[in-house]
């Protein structure tokens, strides 16, 4: 009697405010300023009244990546590139917590398939993923010109609340795959991340905002503090 093939296991994280402690979209803008490359007042401004429209789950991702490409977009290839570099070593690096790392090799080491499934867009977190040592990456993906530059554009189905459940759904298409032939975790800090986190088996609440807390309280999903002083790094759930 053979036994049937173990269902391929997914561990899906989102990045922000879950695999780092801060949010990469944000500083970046944050990041720009400093560099010259936006007015400290005026844009501060507008990042600030997106952060908040993205908390409240009211952003709308079209707007916000045109505003936060822009000044990307205006500078060209090479320069943004060069500016990337200094922004991975001044904010990101030094924010990748040992956790983390642990959580996402422990998911490999077991044989899993991981992804980072994030709203910010493929400019800022490539090499973020890349430094995470995640090779599988759904971002916001960026339009491009007929040059192979960024447009200010999103092209096609923005990584945003449900957007995620249908990048993840397109990914396994791909694959000639459904969410019933994959056993599948994510992870998350937010309650933009409530479809997804409604579509998976296993739904971890990590480092949540207070509502998702509550939510997570509510229908006995499990809550990783991953980043609190005495977090203990939790074992893939079992096969």
């Amino acid at each position: 009697m053979t036994s049937e093939p173990r269902r391929l296991r997914l561990a899906l994280f989102d990045l922000d405010h879950t695999l780092l402690p801060l949010d990469s979209d944000y500083e970046w803008g944050e990041f720009t300023i400093r560099i010259g490359w936006n007015d400290p007042v005026e844009f501060a401004r507008r990042n600030d009244a997106f952060y908040a429209h993205y908390q409240a789950g009211t952003l709308d991702v079209h707007d916000y990546v045109r505003f936060a490409t822009e000044a990307v977009r205006a500078r060209g290839p090479e320069a943004a590139a060069a500016a990337h570099l200094q922004f991975m070593r001044d904010v990101i690096t030094p924010a990748i917590q040992p956790q983390a790392l642990a959580l996402i090799r422990q998911h490999q080491a077991a044989g899993d398939e991981v992804l980072i499934v994030t709203a910010t867009n493929e400019f800022v977190t490539t090499p973020i993923a890349q430094a995470l040592g995640v090779p599988q990456l759904l971002s916001v993906q960026l339009a491009r010109d007929a040059s192979g530059w960024y447009t200010g554009e999103i092209d096609g189905i923005p990584t945003m609340r449900e957007g995620k459940v249908l990048r993840m759904e397109q990914w396994l298409a791909e694959r000639q795959l459904g969410w019933a032939d994959v056993e599948s975790t994510f992870y998350s800090d937010s309650m933009n991340d409530v479809p997804l986190l409604e579509k998976v088996n296993y739904p971890v609440a990590t480092n949540p905002d207070p509502r998702l807390r509550a939510l997570a309280q509510e229908r006995g999903w499990r809550i990783l503090d991953l980043f609190s002083a005495d977090a203990e790094t939790p074992a893939p759930p079992a096969a």
